[in-house]
């Protein structure tokens, strides 16, 4: 019989860490949390310290119940949770629950699944971090207040069942707002004139910088084809030509954020897809019939990097790299305001465990994470490249032209991430060459109005604001889509008319709640209490009462609006009405609920699978926007889009 108990949150680090530990070890799962504030009351005493009500989450009694049995004569239970606030709650919760059965707890927290962490971990045991606990509480606690109190305005307002957050209004709001950018962005278009060159038997390009002393960018073609007329003759000569030597340092390694943002560039994750990858590969992956943990832990905001671990990497670009692409000293990367320093960044646990070797343990996005995890890290850990920069200036009639050319001179970390941009080096020329034109011509260029945020601006954004922390970025993205507020089409996000609608009113109503200043500073104010500087409660009394002030001013304002259609019911002969569901709109009788009669708005668009119905907009359960027919089930055609079915119904109409 085992001597000890080991509670770790999932199924897949139970294993790992098992057979690290051996018999005497009974490594069992508690599969998350364990424990929460009720579903369906406040579960928050305002009068009385802001004291939580946690209950057993519903459906998890059975596993405390076994944790329990487990839990009796051994020796010492280990809570070996995740190493962040979150963790600390869960283990926290545990211990309250299993006390009955055992008074000897240890908490045990590391970075990563590799058998000298396990072991370091074990051998030195701690309390719970009651800071930590208070900060998740009180992170747990506003986050309730907020949704409980705006949650039953927006059903005033809106409809039934939306729900606000304190973060993810925020990002919502960005994106309402960049929308409305786009919506109003006027283009422009300007002109320039670029030109190719032949210097012996070499060409290269140049674009005019100046045209009689002032800037060579011309508000319409007519002025550029007018200069490229008078200046097209020559002469052209080379008047200056000036190198310089310059380095760029290796990027840092992974935190969550620059995770999240390089895997939607160059693999096309999304947030939540990208730590569902990482936390397979954290908690191990079936090598040779163990499991092992591949990488560090992937919820962190530090660039920090273990001794041991920086020693393993210069040892092995020593070995398979060269010794001239070591550093002479360690990269030092600037740690953002506020980031948890006693965490590591995200790296391999074992960078000797190349992408190659693993590849065929792994799937393919595990493979793709992973090696991206792994090239980061280990150029992060590698010397500068240094390139050899190139400024040529061109002088012609009325004109001087300008061409800049890069050579790289050491590789340095792109030998291991290589390079993104083209190689553009120019031919080698002096000062006072003579140089001939080749072709000339003017381009027109249209500003674009600013992109719509996608997974990695996103994530980008709201770090670089200070709003919410590694762990939330990608639930508070998935729950925009959930709740039908934002939509994704090409991956960029789009706000709903509910999304905007909802917006709009906790804008108006709620300026300091949308605030990214205001929700930035509570964040600062969490880390506070984590530091043990901030009393919880404090921070909740602060805030609480002005908050609860302007929700009852709020809600002797706000009145649902009613907006009127052209349709009648068709069952009672009342005029429809447009009302909202969480799904969008919809078609309802004005005397509901005398009259319930319903319909969807449809988009004019008559069905190809029937030509009976017409194609509505609706959302399937992962949030995905398509169309379906409006006789359904009768017609289930659906499609992702109405442009080829309009087009069909232009060249194929109805008979």
């Amino acid at each position: 019989m085992s001597k000890y108990l080991v509670i770790v949150e999932s199924p897949a680090k139970a294993r790992t860490i098992s057979a690290i530990l051996g018999k005497d070890y009974d490594v069992t799962s508690s599969m998350g949390h364990i424990a929460d504030l009720p579903a369906k009351q406040l579960g928050v005493d305002v009068d009385k310290d802001f004291a939580p009500k946690y209950r057993t989450i519903a459906g998890k009694e059975k596993i405390v119940k076994q944790l329990r049995e487990k839990a009796k004569n051994k020796e010492i239970v280990y809570l070996a949770t995740d190493p962040d606030r979150e963790g600390e709650a869960i283990s926290w919760h545990i211990r309250e629950k299993l006390t009955a059965e055992n008074k000897n707890f240890k908490r045990v927290s590391f970075h990563e699944i590799t058998e000298e962490a396990i072991k370091d971990a074990f051998s030195r045991g701690t309390d719970i971090d009651s800071n930590k606990v208070n900060a998740q509480t009180a992170r747990r606690v506003l986050d309730r207040l907020v949704g409980y109190f705006l949650s039953p305005l927006l059903w005033k307002k809106v409809v039934r069942g939306l729900s606000a957050g304190r973060v993810q209004s925020v990002a919502l709001k960005f994106i309402v707002e960049r929308e409305r950018e786009i919506e109003k962005f006027v283009p422009k278009t300007t002109y320039s004139v670029e030109a190719t060159f032949k210097h012996g038997q070499d060409e290269f390009e140049a674009g005019l910088e100046k045209y009689h002393g002032k800037k060579g960018v011309f508000d319409d073609e007519s002025a550029a084809a007018d200069c490229i007329g008078k200046i097209k003759q020559g002469p052209f000569t080379i008047v200056s030509l000036i190198k310089k030597e310059s380095r760029r340092k290796g990027p840092p390694p992974f935190t969550t954020s620059l995770l999240q943002q390089d895997a939607f560039n160059k693999l096309k994750f999304s947030s939540q897809k990208t730590m569902m990858v990482a936390q397979r590969l954290y908690e191990g992956v079936d090598i040779q019939g163990a499991s092992v943990g591949l990488i560090t832990y992937m919820r962190t905001d530090s660039f920090q990097i273990a001794p041991k671990a920086k020693a393993e990497a210069r040892a092995y670009i020593e070995t398979n790299i060269g010794r001239e692409f070591i550093p002479d000293k360690d990269h030092v990367h600037k740690e953002k305001k506020g980031a948890q320093l006693a965490h590591e960044a995200i790296r391999p646990t074992s960078v000797s465990r190349t992408p190659s070797e693993v590849r065929q343990y792994l799937n393919d996005d595990e493979a793709a994470l992973y090696q991206l995890i792994w090239k980061r890290f280990l150029a992060s850990c590698m010397k500068e490249a240094t390139f050899e920069n190139t400024k040529v200036l061109i002088a012609g009639p009325h004109a001087e032209f300008g061409a800049s050319g890069t050579r790289l001179v050491f590789e340095g970390f792109l030998k291991v991430l290589g390079r993104d941009e083209e190689a553009n080096a120019l031919p080698a020329m002096k000062a006072s060459d003579p140089v001939t034109l080749e072709g000339i011509e003017s381009l027109g260029h249209t500003t674009k109005p600013p992109p719509r945020f996608n997974d990695a601006s996103l994530v980008k954004l709201l770090e670089e604001k200070g709003i919410g922390r590694p762990s939330t970025y990608a639930p508070t993205i998935y729950t925009l889509v959930k709740r039908n507020y934002a939509r994704k089409e090409k991956g960029g996000f789009i706000p709903t008319e509910l999304g905007i609608k909802v917006n709009d009113l906790l804008v108006e109503h709620f300026k300091n709640i949308v605030d990214d200043d205001f929700t930035a500073r509570m964040e600062s104010n969490l880390d506070l209490v984590e530091d043990g500087k901030v009393e919880w409660h404090k921070l909740l009394a602060d805030f609480f009462p002005a908050f609860r002030a302007q929700v009852e001013k709020a809600g002797s304002l706000i009145t649902k609006d009613v907006e009127k259609s052209d349709k009648v019911c068709p069952k009672c002969g009342a005029p429809m009405v447009i009302k909202w569901s969480r799904r969008g709109k919809f078609l309802s009788c004005s005397t509901f609920p005398a009259c319930r009669y319903a319909e969807s708005i449809t988009s004019g668009v008559a069905c190809p699978g029937c030509k009976a119905g017409q194609l509505i907009q609706r959302r399937n359960k992962r949030g995905q926007l398509f169309y379906g027919c409006s006789k359904y089930p009768a017609c289930t055609y659906t499609s992702r889009t109405l442009e080829a079915e309009a087009q069909d119904n232009i060249e194929n109409p109805k008979p």
